[in-house]
């Protein structure tokens, strides 16, 4: 029976559980398949800051924090899977509940607050993958109760660098009081340059994760910042502190908003991003990715790779495989003979 006939059948009992249960329960079943290897590189292969990516659609940071089942991820047909954030300390996170299905918006809210179980346990996983294929990029983190958040970030460079295809360094989570600080030029100045004094001339490419909820200065200043330090890429975006009109009952929830609604600004603000940096630096487009027209339509934007975490929730495991075939499709309607052509095409 195929994945998506399964979880149309299973979708109704996981819906009547509390969700943070039921991510748990789906990381146990992908882990219990075992692995498939990384799709082949097809039509939709890219070439993103000196890596072959099969095809540009990844998994987001946040699914996989324990970097427990990439290799599974990698077998939905996933051209990258990102696990993470990862953090140098385990911590609980924040209190429950902290992760809400909005369903009738089909989005997610949620507070989790950097749940991991550290730096260790993940890099022994990630020890024990070495060698396998596929692009598994590591999104690293400061622990809440940090006295000193760049040794952190540095810290966690040290110890993921010869493990991650690539680093993902995430100041952008709403839900770590102070984070988003990161951001600011001088802060962000100051921890790409202890980050990237970390990696080494050796270490993988650094990418960089922002909030959707910047104004133009701060759009400016990271795009300066970025292409001074010569990052891989930038991720665009994380999730909101915004709310746009929902119609959940769980609207009024605190945390970062995902899914659906975030769609329209994520896209906007990877708009922005592609101005600033004059397309200058690989974007990676993240929010409110649910379909094939979707991810179409940030390639268009300046994207050169996206990610979708929400709306597999919604859409399920066969959701990858659905979005490759509409993009392949739409690519061939629309005249382009790789994806690399359409970046920023709009």
């Amino acid at each position: 029976m195929a994945r998506g006939m399964l979880f149309d059948l299973a979708r109704p009992a996981l819906f009547a559980i509390d969700p943070e249960r039921a991510h748990r329960l789906t990381v146990r079943a992908l882990a219990l398949a075992g692995r498939r290897g990384p799709p082949a590189a097809g039509a939709l292969a890219i070439d993103v800051a000196g890596l072959g990516f099969p095809n540009p659609l990844g998994m987001a940071a946040g699914f996989d924090k324990d970097a427990e089942v990439p290799d599974q991820l990698l077998g939905l047909g996933f051209g990258f899977a990102e696990v993470g954030s990862i953090t140098p300390r385990p911590q609980a996170g924040n209190p429950r509940p902290r992760l809400f299905r909005l369903v009738e918006d089909r989005a997610v809210i949620n507070r989790m607050g950097f749940n991991n179980g550290g730096a260790e346990v993940a890099r022994d996983r990630l020890v024990r993958r070495a060698g396998r294929p596929g692009i598994v990029g590591i999104n690293v983190g400061a622990n809440k109760d940090s006295e000193d958040r760049i040794a952190d970030y540095v810290a966690m460079t040290r110890v993921m660098a010869p493990l991650a295809s690539y680093l993902a360094v995430n100041i952008s989570s709403p839900n770590t009081p102070g984070l988003r600080a990161l951001q600011d030029e001088g802060a962000l100045t100051g921890l790409l340059d202890a980050v990237i004094e970390a990696r080494g001339t050796t270490g993988p490419p650094v990418f960089l994760k922002v909030a959707p909820d910047l104004e133009s200065a701060d759009i400016d200043a990271i795009a300066r910042i970025a292409l001074d330090r010569k990052l891989g890429a930038l991720i665009v975006s994380n999730t909101t502190i915004s709310r746009p009109a929902l119609l959940s009952a769980n609207a009024r929830e605190t945390g970062g908003l995902s899914g659906a609604p975030l769609r329209d600004l994520a896209q906007q603000r990877l708009r922005d991003f592609r101005k600033a940096t004059g397309g200058a630096i690989p974007l990676v487009g993240v929010g409110g990715i649910a379909s094939a027209e979707d991810a179409w339509a940030r390639i268009r934007a300046g994207a050169s790779l996206v990610q979708l975490y929400s709306a597999m929730v919604y859409g399920g495991p066969g959701l990858p495989r659905r979005i490759l075939r509409g993009l392949e499709a739409l690519m061939r309607r629309d005249g382009f003979a790789s994806i690399a052509e359409a970046v920023g095409s709009e």
